[in-house]
């Protein structure tokens, strides 16, 4: 795959990503169900054999089990080491409750904990997962702790994940931010106004996450499937998968599987090449919890839509809209 340059940074990413969300297993507060790390692995070995160059993933995810198993991976991968990307700012209590804490001595230990369970020296990037709430001068101690951490060598850049345009100018007031990680798909385009304008006029690099909307599409999901989810996936009560939703998210898919045809590709890869048509968005991230998932999506880095499929697609979008 060709690379892009992440913002400011010397970074040189593959459009798409491997996203470790679900990787972290059940037992959490914002868990996709159980999964089997051998099968996690894999997806990890696989996707790296097929060009990807990056993984993703957040202390949060499976409370520290995600990383643990991105270590495994990375341990048994015989290859070139991929850029790891993880997130601080969420903390959980004995019973799993998470809760977002921003303050210097916090981030601190997070850092600790996680070059631990990764067993690396240093972080490439490191994000803050969510700005405070209520939002606080809590932004500013964080960004400051981070910008103290790229400092002293123990992450090489930094950026934050769910800011709005002005929390990351009151960020970049201390720290130049490299990138920003947001949501973005075809279902969730709300950055499409501000954020993703001000992105590129500033040079900020755009990681977007959930490009496939949490695989609603990627033409594997259907009515029965979505009532079957089991009750530890958060998905099962989200509107995007209920009605009145679900029909209109599943005739955009429809719509996506007829350009995947032209194409010989997956539905999956038609959405995430979507979201990189976008001149803002520097990188995808692409989460697979096999390595027969990541064979169906992670080759969509090399995917080009036409302009003229990009405006099929948006007039469909308009019309199920309406």
């Amino acid at each position: 795959m060709q690379t892009r340059n992440l913002g400011n940074s010397d970074l040189h990413i593959t459009p798409v990503g491997y996203g470790a969300w679900a990787v972290g297993g059940s037992g959490w507060q914002f868990a996709w169900g159980s999964q089997d790390d051998n099968d996690s692995i894999a997806a990890i070995h696989r996707s790296l054999e097929l060009g990807i160059n990056w993984i993703d993933t957040a202390a949060v995810y499976g409370l520290g089990h995600s990383e643990e198993v991105v270590a495994r991976a990375l341990k048994t991968w015989s290859g070139p080491r991929p850029y790891v990307f993880t997130k601080c700012g969420l903390r959980w209590d004995a019973k799993g409750q998470v809760q977002k804490v921003l303050s210097a001595g916090s981030i601190r230990q997070e850092i600790e904990d996680s070059l631990r369970r990764l067993a690396l020296d240093v972080i490439d990037l490191y994000q803050i997962h969510w700005p405070p709430d209520p939002d606080s001068p809590a932004l500013e101690e964080g960004w400051s702790t981070l910008a103290a951490l790229q400092r002293e060598g123990k992450v090489r850049w930094i950026g934050v994940s769910n800011f709005n345009v002005q929390q990351l100018k009151r960020a970049q007031a201390i720290a130049p931010v490299t990138s920003l990680q947001p949501p973005y798909s075809l279902v969730h385009r709300e950055i499409e106004d501000e954020i993703l304008p001000y992105c590129l006029r500033e040079g900020i690099g755009v990681i977007v996450y959930s490009p496939m909307a949490s695989g609603l599409l990627t033409g594997a999901m259907t009515r029965e499937r979505a009532a079957r989810l089991p009750k530890d996936d958060w998905r099962g009560s989200h509107p995007d998968f209920t009605e009145p939703n679900l029909s209109r998210n599943l005739a955009l898919v429809d719509r996506l599987r007829e350009i995947a045809r032209q194409h010989n590709r997956s539905v999956g890869e038609v959405a995430i090449a979507w979201t990189l048509h976008h001149p803002a968005v520097t990188g995808a991230i692409v989460g697979a919890r096999n390595a027969r998932q990541a064979e169906g999506v992670m080759p969509a880095g090399d995917l080009r839509l036409s302009d003229k499929q990009v405006n099929e697609i948006e007039d469909f979008f308009a019309e199920t809209a309406a």
